[in-house]
């Protein structure tokens, strides 16, 4: 199998506009083909600020508007063509891989650690709730100055 595959490859294909990309793979490469990715990618590049606000914006306005309302399973020749609209056409450019955000707890604990704790990460977040039981969150309101209103209500 050829590497058409291949995340550089098929960035350079996205940065040329390479409309027939998709139409060159054959059965097994269209399966593992994930349009997907193309907006994780395609949206950050490195260069001037001009050029990775024009790759956001142009992802965000032709990818990430109705991206899912076009069924990948049906449609991945379109989502690729959805794709080649992207680029501004100036030759390849070095695209970088954007970290999906991790779901944030919602949870009374982790709300009052998150707001004691702003420079936590959610994974420390979530340890503080699991090595500390209610009367602990409790006795940590109580220093704080809250009074027992407050604390029935937000803990």
């Amino acid at each position: 199998m050829s590497n058409k595959l291949d995340i550089k490859n098929e960035m350079a294909m996205f940065d040329r506009k390479n409309r027939d990309f998709y139409d060159s793979l054959d059965e097994q490469e269209k399966k593992k083909f994930a349009p997907f990715l193309m907006i994780r990618w395609g949206s950050a590049v490195g260069g001037s600020a001009d050029l990775q606000s024009y790759y956001v914006m142009s992802c965000n306005e032709n990818l990430n508007k109705h991206f899912f309302d076009v069924s990948a399973s049906k449609h991945k020749k379109l989502q690729w063509l959805l794709a080649t609209t992207v680029s501004p056409g100036m030759g390849n450019q070095y695209h970088q891989w954007i970290t999906p955000k991790k779901k944030t707890t919602d949870n009374k604990a982790v709300k009052f650690f998150r707001e004691q704790y702003p420079h936590l990460k959610e994974d420390d977040l979530k340890l503080l709730t699991d090595i500390n039981d209610k009367d602990d969150l409790k006795r940590m309101a109580r220093e704080l100055g809250w009074d027992d209103k407050r604390i029935k209500s937000d803990l």
